[in-house]
């Protein structure tokens, strides 16, 4: 079955470097506020983490007391960085086996364009009818967490 994805983009006043570094700052990921019946992040810490990166896994506890761990796939800090989101508890592992979630940069005159991308795939078309709408709550998420860290939205 083909995945949900979803993506916002803009530019924010930061390297990618600093971008990444704020990635791996688990104390940060309270940041994350949620939206709507989405739940923010309680708390969040490397369960695993691995000298090259890759292969790190971080335990995420949320707000509602669902729980999950995301798995890096993919550490290129200038250029991409991915994470495997599983290992649901909760509702979600009945409808998702896995989040991909990808952030890419590129220079931009006001700093670096951020693209932050999401693909849910779901378990049949019953999870996928209750994770499409879910989708468009995360990506409102994505979008109000950017401009917290200072971030302009755009197209």
């Amino acid at each position: 079955m083909k995945p949900i994805e979803i993506k916002i983009s803009g530019d924010i006043q930061k390297s990618p470097q600093e971008i990444c570094s704020a990635i791996l700052d688990t104390n940060r990921w309270t940041e994350f506020t949620g939206y709507s019946i989405l739940p923010g992040i309680e708390s969040a810490h490397f369960e695993t983490k691995t000298q090259g990166i890759v292969g790190s896994r971080i335990s995420v506890k949320n707000k509602d007391g669902s729980s999950h761990i995301e798995e890096i796939i993919e550490w290129d800090a200038p250029h991409q960085v991915a994470m495997k989101f599983q290992d649901f508890n909760g509702v979600v592992k009945n409808l998702a086996s896995h989040f991909i979630e990808t952030w890419s940069f590129q220079p931009s005159d006001n700093g670096t364009r951020a693209t932050r991308m999401m693909a849910f795939y779901p378990k049949g078309i019953w999870a996928w009818l209750v994770l499409f709408p879910i989708s468009r709550l995360m990506k409102t998420a994505f979008e109000q967490d950017f401009l917290k860290q200072g971030g302009k939205l755009g197209t």
